[in-house]
C-alpha cells in the first residue's frame, strides 16, 4: 500500500513523554496512518535522518483574534513551530457583538492586548453577531495554522449589560441568565471554553476595569454549570493573584477557592496565568500550593506560565529607554535611516547624551538586556545588561545604547523582562507537574513584546543549553498536554488515526532571530515579529505548512470546536 507522505529516519517524540526512538511517519490526507518501521512505499518522502520529528505545538494562550483575518499564517507562531493556536483569551473576545458594539470591542482589544484598533476595524469582516457565526467566519478564513477560541466575558457581559457591565454592582439574575444564554450558544456551537478577566491591570480606555471585573463568584460559577451541561469546554482567567491583597493573600485564596469550587461542583478543567514578580517573589509559589491544594479535593485546575521572562522590548527603531526625553522624543519622529544617520552626527549624538543624563530612563537598566543579530538570549545575565555591557566599556548607558547601534547599524533590541523575572523561578514552574505551558500572547501587545517563541526557548534553552528537562518532557508540554487541557482531540501527539500536524526539528540548530519592528498591520501600524532557525518542516493537517523557516503558501488550517 502507497501512503502521501513518509517522513523516514528521524528521531520520533511522539508527545506523549514516552522516550524518543528512530522511527518513521507515514500520512495519507489529513491523518497519521502508521508509526514506527514503515516499508511501504509513499508518493514523497521527507528524510529526517538527524532530527526531531515532533508534534506540531499546540499554543493555548494567543491573542490573534485579529490578525488571523489578515495574516493567515500566524507570524510569528508560525516560525516557532505551532500548529494549532486558541484564540479568546482573557476575556477579550469579538463576538457575541452587535453591529452598534463593534467599535467599542475594537477600542477594548487595543485598550487591553495593545493591538491596533484601527487595524481590527479595517482588517475583519465583521460579518457574525453571535459567537457561532463568528466561528463560521473563521471558518471562511484561509488559515495556515488550526484555530480555535474561547467565548470572552466582556464580550458575553457587555452584550447582555450594556455600561453596566463595567459597575461594580453585581449581576442581576436576570443579567446572569442573560449571559449564560450566550455562553450556551456559543459552547453549543463549538467555542473550546469561556474565558474572564479579573485583574484590575485590564482596563478599557476610560480607565475602568473591563467588564467582568467585578463579576461576583455566583455569576462566574452560573457560567461553569453552563459548561458543565455540556460536559466540555475550559474555563480560563486572567486572575487576580496578589492584587490589593494582604500578606497572609486571603484574597488569593479567595480567587483560588472559587475556581476550585467551579472546577469540582461541574467537572470542568480551569486554566489561569502565572508569573514571578519580584514585587511579591513568593506569590508563585503560594499560588501553585493554592491550586493543589484544590486538586487535592477534586478540582482540575491548571495554572499556565512560559518559558520566559514577559519582556517588553525597546529598540531604535520603535521606543527607546528615553522616549521621554526631548531629543529623543524628536529622534523618534524621523525615519529609521535618519535616525541612524544622527547617531553619525557627532554634536547630534551629544544632544542625545545631554539629554540622556538630564532625564534617565526610569528603566531597571541593570535588568535590560540585550539582545543582537545572531545572539539573541534571554538568561538574565547581568554582564549582558545594558548597564552591565555599559560599565565593562566605562561608558554611560545612553553611550552604550548609542555605540551598540552604530556598530550593529541599528539591529539592537533591549529586553526588559517585567514578569517572570526570576530563572529559578521559570525552571521551578516549568518542572511542577501542575503547571502548563501557555502565556506565549502571539498577537498581543503587538508594540511592546514578542514571546511567541517561547516553545524554540524552551527547546533551545531549557532542554539544550542548560538540560533542566529532557526533550520527550518538553515537547509534551507544548503538544498533548496543551491540547488535552483544552479538549483537542487527535492534535499534539503522532499516533495513527491523528491529525498529521508535525514538526521536522534540528535540534542543536535551533536558534531564535532579532525580533524586528514592522509596519505590516493594516493601516500601517506596526508590530514585532521574530522569526528562527531549527524548525526544517512544519506539516499541518498532512501538508507541508513550513519549510525552513519560510512559508510555503499552503493554508490547510482547520477551525477548532469542541
Amino acid at each position: 500500500m502507497s501512503v502521501d507522505l513518509i517522513i523516514r529516519g528521524g528521531t520520533v517524540i511522539d508527545g506523549t513523554g514516552a522516550q524518543g526512538y528512530r522511527g518513521d511517519v507515514a500520512i495519507s490526507g489529513e491523518r497519521i496512518v502508521e508509526v514506527g518501521e514503515i516499508t511501504t512505499t509513499a508518493d514523497a518522502e521527507i528524510d529526517a535522518t538527524g532530527k526531531l520529528v515532533t508534534p506540531g505545538f499546540v499554543d493555548i494562550h494567543t491573542h490573534l483574534d485579529a490578525q488571523i483575518a489578515w495574516d493567515p499564517i500566524a507570524s510569528s507562531s508560525c516560525y516557532h513551530g505551532v500548529t494549532s493556536v486558541v484564540l479568546g483569551n482573557c476575556g477579550v473576545t469579538f463576538a457575541p457583538c452587535k453591529p452598534e458594539d463593534r467599535e467599542y470591542l475594537a477600542e477594548l482589544m487595543e485598550s487591553v492586548e495593545d493591538i491596533p484598533k484601527r487595524s481590527i476595524l479595517s482588517g475583519l469582516a465583521w460579518n457574525w453577531e453571535s459567537y457561532g457565526e463568528y466561528l463560521n467566519a473563521i471558518d471562511a478564513m484561509p488559515k495556515g495554522v488550526n484555530v480555535g477560541g474561547m467565548v470572552g466575558h466582556c464580550a458575553v457581559r457587555y452584550h447582555a449589560m450594556g455600561e453596566r457591565s463595567m459597575d461594580e454592582a453585581p449581576a442581576t439574575a436576570e443579567d446572569i441568565e442573560k449571559i449564560c444564554a450566550l455562553v450556551d450558544e456559543a459552547i453549543g456551537a463549538g467555542a473550546l471554553g469561556f474565558s474572564t478577566s479579573r485583574t484590575f491591570m485590564h482596563k478599557v480606555p476610560d480607565g475602568r476595569p473591563v467588564p467582568g471585573t467585578y463579576a461576583h463568584p455566583d455569576e462566574l460559577l452560573a457560567i461553569g454549570q453552563v459548561l458543565g451541561r455540556h460536559g466540555k469546554g475550559v474555563f480560563e482567567a486572567a486572575a487576580r493573584l496578589g492584587e490589593r491583597d494582604n500578606d497572609a493573600l486571603d484574597n488569593t485564596r479567595r480567587e483560588v477557592s472559587w475556581m476550585g469550587q467551579l472546577s469540582r461542583e461541574n467537572g470542568v478543567r480551569v486554566t489561569f496565568g502565572l508569573v514571578q514578580s519580584d514585587r511579591r517573589p513568593e506569590l508563585y509559589r503560594r499560588v501553585i500550593e493554592f491550586a493543589d491544594a484544590e486538586n487535592d479535593e477534586g478540582a482540575h485546575l491548571r495554572p499556565q506560565t512560559t518559558s520566559r521572562g514577559v519582556g517588553v522590548l525597546f529598540a531604535l527603531d520603535h521606543i527607546t529607554p528615553w522616549r521621554q526625553a526631548p531629543a529623543w522624543q524628536a529622534l523618534a519622529e524621523q525615519s529609521f535611516p535618519e535616525r541612524l544617520a544622527v547617531l553619525e552626527d557627532v554634536k547630534q549624538r551629544r544632544a542625545l547624551l545631554a539629554d540622556a543624563e538630564a532625564h534617565p530612563s526610569q528603566l531597571d537598566l541593570s535588568q535590560t538586556y540585550i539582545l543582537l543579530d545572531g545572539a539573541v538570549h534571554y538568561g538574565h545575565i547581568r554582564e549582558n545588561s545594558l548597564l552591565g555591557y555599559a560599565e565593562s566599556h566605562n561608558q554611560t548607558v545612553a553611550e552604550a545604547f548609542i555605540e551598540l547601534n552604530r556598530q550593529h547599524n541599528g539591529r539592537v533590541v533591549l529586553y526588559y523582562p517585567a514578569l517572570n523575572q526570576n530563572m529559578s523561578a521559570i525552571e521551578e514552574m516549568l518542572n511542577h507537574p501542575t503547571v502548563v505551558m501557555g502565556l506565549g500572547d502571539s498577537g498581543a501587545h503587538v508594540g511592546q513584546i514578542m514571546d511567541a517563541s517561547s516553545p524554540s526557548w524552551l527547546l533551545a534553552y531549557w532542554v539544550r543549553e542548560k538540560g533542566a528537562m529532557t526533550i520527550e518532557q518538553a515537547i509534551r508540554g507544548w503538544t498533548t498536554e496543551t491540547a488535552e487541557l483544552f479538549g483537542i482531540t487527535d492534535r499534539g501527539v503522532l499516533r495513527p488515526g491523528a491529525y498529521a500536524d508535525v514538526n521536522v526539528i534540528d535540534f542543536d540548530n535551533i536558534s531564535l532571530g532579532l525580533p524586528e519592528y514592522r509596519l505590516d498591520f493594516p493601516e500601517q501600524a506596526g508590530r514585532y515579529v521574530q522569526t528562527a532557525t531549527g524548525y526544517d518542516y512544519t506539516l499541518v493537517n498532512g501538508q507541508i505548512f513550513m519549510k525552513n523557516g519560510e512559508p510555503t503558501g499552503v493554508l490547510a488550517g482547520k477551525t477548532l470546536r469542541a
